[in-house]
């Protein structure tokens, strides 16, 4: 912690001295933007479920040669569809229409060297994806329950338009979230017209499931694990709608009298709100368990509002999760419930009150089990030279902080398609050149195998072919790294199905040969095999 500390408070210094805005203490915003009342409490700590026990330490593997170079870095944008925010751009396009958007942004996100998507697929118990648990997505076609015509699955177009672009594609669903204010009429075909008793009426016009309700957690687990039964994704994605913003209901308090007195009549003990947190800490740890019980490789990300509670660390105010949308986000942390944490860190680096590396800085503190942690930032403050200095600022500081498995998911994608300075300002800066998503060794810590490499030299041009062993997994991308004569490593990266390669074997005014080579097969979880360095000679 004292070498990450160090690292903070340089590039504070650096900013600062860079004459930076003037701080702010205004309250922290979560999205969508709500003003929230302050409290500080102090910790409490729930009653819950004892954590399943860590695994027996492996024997140590063999050493392997590493690769050259470190390209590992998670870079991901949300695509929203809630409301129509990033996709599709409204409700009830035709189905050419809505491929043709999310190719491009699809397309948007490789060409920017981005290796990740978080795409909405449940915005209010609805689907964009065929399902027989839940209605077709009134954003999607304009009614809901009615599917595409003609006929097509988002989820598995999205999917495989992915993978075609070396993207993870991760579904975004809301667990608790029943109907949105702008989701028109509420049809027969919604889980408030099916499974009456289940969700509540708040008085901004929004439904939400009661988190406490058994009915209500069983219903929730079961479409997230159809959907990880019947596609083919890389992760799981829970934001940081819990019980809901009491803004949301005036400041009152959430609906549940019934579901609290059965609780008490029935001889529960807890407070009301440790009551409520624990329901939902179980409903998190369910998920993790149930998604690891069918396909061990697919990641559980979380991404809570970005204050746990008001003095955590000590000069933070602002909304208080805790207490208000009973997320104890921090437990979910330390007890390692998630492969992935990405808390919305929307403000400022020298915002006063909820400073962005501070609160990054205490996050890490708390990140025990050694998951990921890769912040959320807010892309969304403008196109100016500014904020996209802001923003390179932000992922510099978590490259400095988190050097082990850095990582960046930008909310959202819509900012930095609008404003092409900001875009190209991240491309020509921190994300010029690609990178491969950081692996998981707690999920699976085995190298795929090493291919072999053959060469040949064409003139000033050099055909570089491999072969993989028929018996080995089949890689999910391959890096090629290369070395020109006085020249530094450098890299490419290219999908699984890649098999030969031409590049330059002289480049140059100075006529620079190729002099090493080495390639890397790398796995679904990010895993690299060994590194064999290849000698080229004429």
């Amino acid at each position: 912690m004292k070498i990450k500390k160090a690292i903070l408070v340089v590039a504070l210094a650096f900013l600062y001295a860079c004459g930076g805005s003037k701080p702010t203490t205004s309250e922290p915003l979560p999205q969508p933007v709500d003003e929230k009342e302050e409290t500080i409490e102090e910790p409490v700590a729930p009653e819950v479920e004892e954590a399943p026990e860590k695994a027996e330490e492996k024997e140590e593997r063999p050493f392997i040669t590493p690769p050259p170079q470190d390209i590992y870095e998670f870079r991901a944008a949300w695509v929203a569809t809630v409301a129509n925010i990033n996709w599709p751009s409204k409700a009830g396009l035709s189905t050419s229409q809505q491929q043709q958007e999310a190719l491009k942004l699809l397309d948007f996100l490789k060409d920017h060297h981005y290796n990740a998507v978080i795409f909405q697929v449940r915005p209010q118990a609805d689907a964009l994806y065929d399902s027989e648990l839940e209605p077709w997505s009134y954003f999607l076609t304009g009614k809901q329950g009615q599917a595409p015509n003609p006929y097509y699955d988002p989820l598995k177009f999205w999917i495989e338009a992915a993978h075609e672009r070396g993207l993870e594609l991760h579904v975004w669903l809301n667990p608790y979230r029943a109907h949105h204010t702008t989701g028109k009429e509420i049809t027969e075909a919604s889980v408030i017209k099916q499974k009456p008793g289940l969700a509540v009426k708040l008085d901004n016009g929004m439904w939400w499931l009661d988190p406490a309700k058994q009915e209500t957690q069983d219903h929730s687990s079961a479409v997230v694990m159809d959907i990880v039964k019947r596609y083919d994704i890389d992760g799981v994605h829970f934001d940081d709608y819990f019980y809901p913003y009491d803004s949301y209901n005036s400041g009152k308090d959430f609906p549940d009298s019934a579901t609290w007195e059965a609780y008490v009549n029935n001889g529960g003990e807890l407070s009301r709100s440790d009551w409520r947190r624990d329901q939902v800490n179980r409903f998190i740890k369910r998920i993790y368990s149930e998604i690891k019980a069918e396909k061990p490789y697919v990641k559980f990300g979380l991404s809570p509002f970005g204050i746990w509670k008001p003095g955590y660390p000590q000069s933070v105010t602002g909304y208080n999760q805790y207490e208000k949308l009973y997320a104890d986000a921090k437990l979910w942390l330390n007890e390692g419930w998630i492969d992935y944490f990405t808390p919305q860190l929307y403000w400022k680096i020298n915002q006063y009150g909820q400073s962005f590396p501070e609160l990054l800085g205490w996050w890490e503190s708390e990140n025990t089990m050694g998951r990921h942690l890769w912040p959320g930032i807010n892309v969304g403050l403008g196109g100016d030279s500014s904020n996209a200095d802001e923003t390179i600022n932000q992922i510099m500081i978590t490259r400095g902080m988190l050097p082990e498995s850095p990582g960046t998911v930008h909310w959202s994608i819509g900012p930095l398609v609008q404003h092409s300075s900001l875009a190209t300002s991240i491309k020509e800066g921190p994300y010029k050149k690609p990178g491969l998503v950081p692996a998981s060794p707690w999920l699976d810590d085995e190298p795929p195998a090493t291919p072999e490499v053959s060469t040949e030299i064409r003139g000033e041009r050099i055909g570089i072919k491999w072969t993989y062993p028929e018996n080995a997994e089949k890689a999910d991308k391959w890096v090629l790294y290369f070395r020109y004569e006085g020249g530094n490593w450098d890299y490419r990266i290219f999908s699984g199905d890649k098999r030969n390669f031409e590049m330059q074997y002289i480049v140059g005014d100075k006529k620079r040969k190729l002099q090493e080579i080495g390639i890397t097969a790398v796995d679904r979880l990010g895993n690299q095999g060994e590194f064999r360095n290849i000698s080229i000679k004429n």
